[in-house]
């Protein structure tokens, strides 16, 4: 039997994260039910018993014996806030016990609960005046068939055992709690360490890979620099260097490849083994949002998208991809508006921009890191990106990416 398989079996300040003491609410769990309704029986018992001595013994008006009645329903039915507000009820039910004699039972079960849910400070100062104050009912009101010492000593016995036990039961529920944490925390030492060893075993595999690769290019260059300082050769002989370029030059491909695999390692999701976007797919990208259900409007004046860059053409992508995304979440059922221009020589330029929602919407959480992003891969891309929201409560994103002369 576990914590998980069986939270309704434990405390609720034990199947939830909070410590026990903690302010916090927690829903109560079956087994609270439980408790909270055997208490408000014994402490409704223990009533009814000291009612019925005081009936017996005859001495007490009528009137004196309703109130008696009402205060002790009052006070057991109070012990149903005991875990809300264990230290006011358990001070207020000490003072009501020093005239109440029905109230004893209520008063042991707060005493009991405030050192079960509270530190030890509180504790000690409503225990202390409970000590106190014990000797005072029975003076006030003595029980004919008890002694006014039998009665006090009695008294001050099970306010320390009830305080001790609650104690107790408070001491072990934080050692349970504790252990819990560490177990928690070892394994979660445990995964990282398995992580770094990963890392490590990555990181060595592929510095021996660098060597294999560092000595297949060194082939390369050798091959190639006879071949430059050899344009003479006879014809059989550059054939067989320009074969050993181009076969060392495809194995050191492979090579690098594996190189960047081995440092993603299996739980990246790289796009290595994917065709990567370009500037000719962007228009795959706006139908993909359009037939998601957002009206996309796009302004693409680029004369040969296949041939920009790859670099630009992917960046481009990107920054249409994230703003896209952006729009969806920030303003939903607003018309976007892509313009792409530019050519070689001059450039390209991409702006995305919309307007402010004007239906309420739920909003989507983000993490603010999409535009940090674009802006990093604008700048390796040898570009520049601005973002900002406009005078009309919309956003523009706006990049200027290179394309070289042809």
């Amino acid at each position: 039997m576990t914590r998980t398989e069986y939270p309704w079996l434990l405390p609720s300040a034990m199947a939830g994260a909070e410590l026990p003491g903690d302010r916090a609410r927690a829903r109560r769990t079956v087994r609270d039910w439980v408790v909270d309704i055997t208490a408000f029986l014994i402490a409704a018992g223990i009533a009814l018993i000291a009612l019925a001595a005081i009936e017996t013994e005859g001495s007490t008006p009528d009137a004196v014996l309703v109130v008696d009645s009402v205060i002790g329903a009052a006070a057991c039915c109070a012990l149903w806030v005991r875990r809300r507000w264990p230290v006011g009820l358990a001070a207020a039910l000490t003072i009501l016990s020093i005239v109440e004699p029905v109230a004893g039972g209520a008063l042991m079960v707060a005493l009991f609960s405030l050192a079960v849910h509270r530190p030890f400070k509180p504790v000690a100062i409503v225990g202390a005046g409970a000590l106190i104050v014990a000797p005072l009912q029975p003076w006030l009101r003595p029980d004919p068939e008890t002694g006014f010492v039998a009665s006090a000593v009695i008294g001050v016995l099970l306010i320390l055992l009830v305080l001790s036990w609650g104690m107790v039961v408070r001491s072990r529920r934080q050692l349970v709690l504790t252990l819990r944490e560490r177990a928690r925390r070892a394994e979660a030492e445990a995964e990282l360490r398995a992580e770094q060893a990963q890392r490590l075993a990555r990181e060595a595999i592929a510095r021996e890979m660098h060597d294999v690769l560092a000595h297949r290019l060194t082939l390369l260059s050798v091959h190639a620099g006879a071949l430059e300082f050899r344009p003479d050769a006879p014809t059989a002989e550059i054939a067989r260097a320009a074969g050993v370029i181009r076969d060392s030059a495809h194995e050191a491909l492979q090579d690098l490849r594996e190189i960047i695999g081995v440092l993603r390692g299996p739980g990246d999701t790289g796009e290595g083994e994917r065709p990567q976007p370009t500037l000719a797919t962007l228009d795959g990208l706006i139908e993909q949002s359009r037939a998601a259900g957002m009206k996309v409007t796009v302004d693409q004046r680029v004369g040969a998208p296949a041939d920009a860059p790859a670099a630009t053409g992917r960046t481009v992508y990107r920054i249409a991809q994230e703003c896209l995304t952006n729009a969806r979440k920030h303003a939903p059922g607003t018309e976007v508006t892509v313009n792409v221009t530019g050519g070689p020589g001059d450039g390209l330029t991409i702006e995305v921009a919309n307007p402010a929602p004007t239906e309420p919407f739920e909003r989507v959480p983000g993490s603010g890191q999409g535009l940090i992003g674009l802006t990093e891969r604008a700048t390796l891309a040898g570009g520049r990106l601005e973002h900002g929201p406009t005078a009309d409560g919309g956003f523009v994103v706006r990049a200027r990416l290179p394309w070289p002369a042809a």
